[in-house]
């Protein structure tokens, strides 16, 4: 008799973990649908050979190439940054492999190199020139991979918060990311990270956004409802997890650089350490630029975008000195 009830019990208890699983699952596909429904793609698409990028293309004059960060997408650059420059260059806003509505992809694709290799035949196939390429913050490692790889087609590079050296911690608002089995990943990103990411957003965005409040219409003017998808999650803890071991490769190359370079970072970032990754461009490239905004944060494409636009039109005149860009 015993045996019996043991087996019912683990039986019910089987069938208990099963509906909880379901329900995980559904609950994260509903949620991705209502981010989808409020949030369409914005832009064109363009196939490369990590898959298809979302993009958008507004502008004319000189190119600018914008890439966003860890978890982001491109409407941390249509939320403000876009329309103060649009008049004057010709800005191309990427969705990185995996982010917004871009392809979804894996650790083969998130390596540095091979993010930089699809950003390049994206513009290349756009019939964009030596860009000026603007990364924000993981970003930023892109944008100095492809300076490294093309750096007879990359004009200068205005990096953002950039993510430069390795760093000793995940910062906090990002822990949850930190997954390094490939399989254990796809399955939070299936079943507990969308639910426990609707839960914890309001804490890990203040995080990333002090000392300065989240606006207010971050959710749908900045994209951030976006986040509430399955590949969304998937893509970033997959670049995390790619990022431990790609960072301490290129660190060493950065005495190549040879294309005009310049940082600007908030004094307050509570994501990434200023002091670091300027300290660790600055001894291998001491002639870049630095601008450091004082009060800021993290999230300079939104918060401060006036002075970002300053920031990006200096290294424009840097990038091409001879055009009559003011």
């Amino acid at each position: 008799m015993l045996i019996v009830i043991v087996v019912w019990c683990m039986l019910l208890g089987v069938l208990f973990v099963a509906a909880c699983l379901w329900g995980l699952r559904r609950m994260t596909r509903d949620l991705a649908r209502e981010a989808e429904a409020r949030l369409p793609p914005c832009g064109g698409f363009i196939d490369t050979s990590g898959g298809r990028l979302h993009y958008v293309d507004v502008g004319q004059g000189p190119p600018l190439v914008m890439i966003h960060g860890l978890g982001g997408q491109l409407q941390h650059f249509t939320y403000a940054l876009i329309e103060a420059l649009g008049n004057d260059f010709r800005v191309i806003a990427i969705d990185r492999p995996g982010s917004g509505y871009s392809d979804a992809t894996d650790n083969e694709r998130s390596r540095l190199p091979c993010q930089a290799r699809v950003v390049h035949e994206a513009w290349r196939a756009l019939g964009v020139e030596r860009p000026l390429v603007v990364g924000h913050s993981m970003g930023g490692a892109v944008a100095l991979t492809l300076a490294l790889e093309y750096p007879e087609e990359v004009a200068g590079l205005a990096l953002l918060a950039p993510l430069v050296a390795q760093v000793s911690d995940v910062p906090p608002a990002m822990r949850l990311l930190a997954i390094r089995s490939p399989r254990w990943r796809r399955w939070m990103a299936e079943t507990l990270a969308i639910p426990l990411t609707r839960v914890t957003s309001r804490q890990a965005l203040a995080q990333v956004f002090a000392p300065e409040a989240v606006p207010a219409d971050y959710a749908m003017r900045g994209g951030g409802s976006l986040a509430l998808r399955p590949q969304a999650f998937h893509a970033a803890s997959t670049d995390l997890a790619m990022l431990e071991h790609e960072l301490p490769r290129q660190v060493p190359r950065y005495a190549a650089l040879g294309v005009p370079l310049g940082v600007m970072f908030g004094a307050h970032d509570r994501i990434l350490e200023p002091a670091l990754h300027i300290e660790t461009l600055q001894r291998q490239y001491p002639d870049m630029f630095v601008h450091v905004e004082p009060e800021a944060g993290h999230m300079l494409p939104i918060m401060r975008s006036e002075a970002t636009a300053a920031f990006i039109r200096r290294m424009a005149a840097r990038a091409w000195p001879s055009s009559l860009i003011s």
